[in-house]
């Protein structure tokens, strides 16, 4: 590939949006969890999908992931197609998410669960020698650490981490290997008033460049770290718009928020 060519190319996956779904349903069976729903999310921004319980808000993370992938429709990631592309592949082209229940590594430290991380998506991912300090793969482990504010917790158990501290300890897993884009599922659900202000902090300090969606039910999370919500109902779209248009609009409030909210 020529200069010109390849430069054309990296212009092109950077002016691309980060999630387009079109027509994406998803079925177990009988029950259609997701129906023929499509999506635009731009390179970079944050979006919050919000719904009721049973709306189809996972199941949607889990075919933009491939844990489960679509029964029909597709989808794009930065431009490319990769609806029938395994969950391993997706994460290698910059997708990451978290989920509702942890998937840490509880007998180890808060240290080796981000190196594991940073290791599993890098070129020495089968290698079980730990690297010293001051390798590259144990500093961009410190500096994840640094970015949740965990670093004075590093050597921890996560077993004697606080639930605040095991959700942050998720993000910073989330954030190996320079991801492109993160799915948040219920990042602040059991959290104390003091570590929802400190994940709200986390999430509005990412870089720029780093574009998510975050499925939240404390509202008064979601809707101060995202620009643009989608509501979800009976697994479809049912409706768009910023966080004041949806905290403004009264069938939202009615069947979501609740009549006193706002």
């Amino acid at each position: 590939m020529s200069l010109a060519a390849a430069t054309h190319r990296i212009a092109q996956a950077g002016a691309a949006n980060a999630l387009e779904l079109r027509g994406v349903s998803r079925a177990f069976g009988a029950l259609l969890a997701v129906s023929d729903l499509s999506m635009t999310v731009r390179a970079g921004e944050r979006r919050a999908v919000l719904g009721a319980n049973g709306a189809g808000k996972t199941t949607l993370f889990n075919a933009i992931t491939g844990d489960f992938p679509p029964t029909s429709g597709r989808i794009r990631f930065f431009g490319e197609d990769v609806t029938d592309l395994p969950a391993h592949e997706r994460i290698r082209r910059g997708l990451r998410r978290t989920y509702q229940t942890s998937l840490l590594f509880r007998g180890l430290t808060v240290l080796d669960n981000v190196l594991m991380a940073v290791r599993g998506v890098g070129r020495n991912r089968f290698s079980w020698l730990r690297p010293r300090e001051g390798d590259v793969t144990m500093t961009a482990a410190r500096e994840l650490l640094h970015a949740v504010h965990l670093d004075l917790l590093a050597a921890m158990p996560v077993a004697d981490l606080a639930h605040g501290q095991q959700r942050q300890l998720e993000i910073a897993m989330a954030l190996a290997g320079a991801p492109r884009f993160i799915l948040f599922d219920e990042p602040a659900a059991g959290l104390s008033p003091v570590e929802r202000r400190d994940l709200i902090q986390i999430l509005t300090a990412l870089p720029a460049h780093i574009g998510y969606i975050i499925i939240e039910h404390d509202l008064d999370v979601a809707l101060r770290v995202v620009e643009r919500v989608t509501v979800m109902h009976n697994g479809q779209l049912f409706t768009e718009g910023t966080p004041e248009e949806i905290q403004s609009d009264r069938e939202v409030q009615r069947i979501y928020l609740g009549a006193g909210h706002g």
